[in-house]
């Protein structure tokens, strides 16, 4: 089993460089599933079904979300019923969507978990106990567990990935738009990276115009985000796993505008 990790994807420079490369991706890599995070897509603020409707059409099996799923008013109409995205699992019960779903590939199962972080986020459930609770709920129900990890901290991050070593597939931090260089492979066979980077602009500040955010700084005053115009890049992971549910690699993709790289751990 081989899965294909897409970092958050922002705005339209996101959807277009993601567009270009996917058919490369799947050339080189040929994943069985292929996972993307699109908390940012519309404009960085949410999604919409045209734009997950544009996502699928690219070939994205699964999208994800993080603390900006609800940021786009057009999400209620149609997150409820859409077995594709999965939103948060450890925001409020009465929350519409799904906190995972199972997806078959062939013979395989493969759940899809997204969780929140705290430090830094908000008041939301404990993403360590609820993922306890879902690992319960899952049992001997699925053949690997995927895990989006949308949190701010390194240190949440690799504390939930040390808690669940060895009883998930896979720990992939998103959220921070910034790649690590830490991918490795924990005690058990769990695939972990801090945070697997964005697709997006290059030249912005995490996708951000650079002039806005660092008057933001600069003034400590509210600014209107809006999304950098120029060359974009795309980053991801792509996981080999057992058939037993164990990682056996975990390769780092970065595509900028200077060079292509795939690091394989």
């Amino acid at each position: 089993m081989r899965i294909l990790f897409l970092g958050d994807i922002v705005g339209q420079p996101g959807r277009l460089i993601v567009e270009t490369w996917m058919p490369r991706l799947v050339e080189r890599f040929q994943p069985d599933l292929t996972i993307a995070n699109a908390e940012n897509i519309a404009n960085g603020r949410g999604i919409t079904l045209r734009l997950a409707e544009a996502l699928f059409d690219a070939k994205i099996d699964i999208l994800t979300m993080g603390n900006h799923v609800w940021d786009n008013k057009d999400v209620f109409n149609f997150i409820a019923d859409e077995r594709r995205i999965v939103r948060p699992a450890n925001y409020p019960i009465h929350a519409p969507g799904m906190g995972y779903t199972i997806v078959k590939t062939g013979n395989v199962d493969v759940a899809v978990i997204n969780l929140l972080g705290r430090t830094f986020m908000g008041d939301f459930d404990s993403p360590f106990t609820v993922l306890d609770k879902i690992l319960e709920e899952l049992s001997d129900a699925t053949d690997h567990i995927f895990i989006d990890f949308h949190a701010e901290t390194t240190s949440e991050k690799l504390a939930l990935a040390w808690h669940v070593a060895g009883r998930v597939s896979a720990v992939i931090g998103t959220h921070t738009h910034v790649q690590t260089a830490d991918a490795r492979i924990l005690p058990g066979g769990t695939a972990y990276i801090t945070d697997v980077g964005m697709c997006g602009p290059y030249d912005g500040i995490i996708g951000i115009k650079r002039d806005l955010v660092i008057q933001k700084f600069l003034t400590q005053m509210p600014v209107k985000f809006e999304i950098e115009a120029g060359p974009a890049q795309l980053h991801a992971v792509v996981v080999d796993l057992e058939t037993n549910g164990r990682a056996k690699t975990i390769t780092r993709v970065s595509v900028t505008p200077e060079r292509v790289e795939f690091c394989e751990y």
